[in-house]
């Protein structure tokens, strides 16, 4: 019920977890009249579950937020606990970054960040309402009955919406960390036409440090010097380790022995969870022939003792849960602060938004993070960018921002879930990209900072930075395709340590480090280079030349992808009068609406031949190249 009118929006937006945080600054920072609404103002920037930014695929969702212009990366850097670079074993494309975090650091961070910001206001109130008229967004109304008329609004609720959280035989509404619950919302979006459905996802407990025997235990150690996720921000030293240790057969008992009591297996929690995060539970029963499962202890941040239990998520009851952390090494004597639980909640399905994140049917409403579908800090943040970002082109009149596969894994986390929808929550990983080598962390600003320079988001210094690192790398690149290295006895011992064959003369310096094994630092050491480029600009010109012609190859398939998503499809095609289109495939088309031929072949089910029905369809019609 509406009982006053409240100031007017341009940009309304539901929800201050890492997906609403980025849509908000955004939409701030481009110049709109903003509003962020949270359940609580202890609830900015959460991190409910583990308390790191970054990891495989989602450390490179990180570095393209931070080329685009948005906050976690340099918030991450700020607050960094231990920094590691994630399999270096392996090449490059798949090297991601992973930061340990202060959790309170970050959230107090990101809450002052928010509230330093101009165009934008931090409002403690819960949304209960979206109010629309044909079609089109007018406005949000808060618990309160204040009415905040507004052009755009995102809905970023993350697992608040219509949370409910299971330990064991006890459940009830809740939002993440015992917070409240969003128990209205629901209701008035499926008014609106939003599909809903529940997803599941579940945490560890967290434990006293005092009560861990850490000489038991595995120590994990940061890399030293640590990597960060922006060049120009403020840095935390870090030099926190984590620990390994691991179930064993004792474990597993206890697991089976209650598993009676499991609200996972008992048909209590409904929702559907996460494939590749399972409960410990579930791991056990699923991977049954698995000896131990490794645990990680990593700690929450430096005015705490409060340790988490990465890999030990649990929705099992209190008491089974102290048996089993207990037949643990090194946690015999462990003390729960926090029992694990398992959170249900509302999301939407994503076939139901266009590629900017905006919902087909309903114009100015847009979805981002855990609402719509995926799982984890990273994608959250990602969507919440674009979000904002296209809320505010929109009410500029111009074409949104739609990131392609090609281009970036934010074009692929969008792409997967808004043309193939997803029945689990969505993980980012390295396999989701058919284009690795090209989007690797070191190349984000290469292929996405003109983009947030153009829609206002990136600073000078970012900016100029980024052309003087980008000449570096270029003049270096010349330079050791220029120059060669003359025979000699260090030369040929470093091509024999290597197991190549010496050489007669001498070898362009670039055309020696094609070769696998030697590495750039093997050049400056046989040129006497006392003055190398930084660190960073040297792995980079190191990758870029040893592996250009596989980089060239994706770079031609890029190509190939780009001219299909060229090929636009009318927003009005009448998919069943297509001669020659399968009924199956005009139903799937007519449901999706896809965007471009692009689109329209990434969708499950739709064939090549039906792509070439599509082809001819344009070509008659005088749209192929529209």
């Amino acid at each position: 019920m509406i009982t006053y009118n409240a100031e007017s929006l341009d940009v309304a937006v539901v929800g201050a977890g890492h997906a609403g945080i980025e849509a908000a600054l955004a939409a701030a920072r481009m110049g709109f009249r903003t509003a962020i609404f949270t359940l609580s103002l202890d609830l900015v920037g959460n991190m409910p579950c583990n308390p790191s930014i970054g990891g495989t695929g989602k450390g490179h969702l990180v570095y393209e937020i931070t080329a685009l212009g948005g906050e976690m990366g340099r918030a991450a850097d700020k607050v960094m606990l231990q920094s590691r670079m994630l399999n270096l074993s392996k090449g490059p494309a798949v090297h991601s970054l992973r930061m340990q975090s202060d959790r309170r650091k970050y959230q107090d961070n990101m809450k002052q960040t928010l509230e330093n910001t101009d165009n934008l206001k931090v409002i403690q109130a819960e949304v209960t309402e979206i109010k629309a008229e044909g079609g089109k967004i007018t406005g949000v109304v808060t618990a309160f009955g204040a009415f905040y008329p507004s052009k755009a609004v995102i809905i970023a609720t993350g697992t608040s919406l219509g949370g409910r959280i299971i330990v064991g035989e006890h459940a009830y509404d809740s939002g993440p960390d015992n917070t409240k619950a969003a128990v209205s919302l629901s209701a008035s979006l499926e008014s609106l036409g939003v599909p809903l459905r529940r997803f599941k996802t579940g945490t560890p407990a967290r434990i006293h440090k005092d009560s861990i025997n850490f000489e038991v235990l595995e120590e994990q150690t940061g890399d030293v010097p640590p990597t960060y996720f922006a060049v120009e921000s403020e840095k935390s030293e870090g030099g926190y380790s984590c620990h390994i240790t691991y179930t064993n057969a004792e474990t597993h008992k206890i697991i089976r022995d209650n598993l009676h009591r499991s609200p996972l297996f008992g048909g209590e929690i409904k929702g559907v969870g996460p494939r590749y995060c399972p409960s410990i539970e579930d791991k056990v029963v699923r991977f049954s022939d698995k000896e131990r499962h490794q645990i990680f202890i990593e700690p929450m941040g430096e005015n705490t003792k409060e340790m988490y239990l990465q890999g030990l998520s649990s929705s099992l009851p209190e008491e089974v849960q102290l048996k089993l952390v207990h037949s643990i090494k090194g946690l015999e004597k462990a003390e729960f602060m926090r029992t694990a639980y398992a959170i249900e909640y509302d999301c939407t399905d994503p076939t139901y938004l266009k590629p900017s994140l905006e919902f087909k049917n309903i114009e100015g409403l847009y979805g981002a993070g855990q609402f719509n579908g995926s799982s984890g800090y990273e994608e959250a943040a990602a969507q919440g960018l674009i979000a904002g970002i296209n809320a505010c082109l929109k009410l500029q009149g111009k074409e949104p921002l739609v990131l392609s596969r090609g281009e970036s894994y934010i074009g692929t986390l969008i792409d997967d879930l808004v043309t193939k929808g997803t029945n689990e929550p969505y993980r980012m990983m390295t396999s989701r990209s058919e284009y690795r080598l090209l989007l690797r962390q070191d190349n984000a600003e290469d292929r996405l900072i003109e983009k947030g320079r153009a829609v206002g988001l990136v600073s000078d210094r970012q900016y100029n930075r980024y052309l003087a690192d980008k000449a570096a790398i270029e003049g270096e690149i010349e330079r050791l395709k220029s120059e060669s290295l003359p025979k000699s006895a260090e030369l040929d011992k470093l091509m024999t340590d290597n197991g190549f064959p010496i050489t007669v003369g001498g070898i362009r310096k670039h055309e020696l480090l094609k070769r696998p094994g030697i590495k750039i630092d093997d050049i400056y050491r046989l040129e006497g280079n006392d003055n190398p480029p930084e660190r960073r600009i040297a792995l980079r010109v190191e990758t870029e030349i040893r592996y250009a012609g596989y980089i060239e190859k994706q770079r031609r398939e890029v190509e190939k992808l780009a001219s299909l998503e060229s090929k636009k499809l009318p927003p009005d095609i009448d998919y069943s009068a297509v001669k020659g289109i399968r009924i199956e495939a005009a139903q799937k088309l007519e449901k999706h609406r896809p965007e471009s031929i692009g689109h329209a072949a990434r969708i499950s089910g739709i064939s090549p031949a039906d792509i070439s029905v599509l082809l001819i369809y344009l070509s008659h019609r005088g749209g192929d190249n529209k």
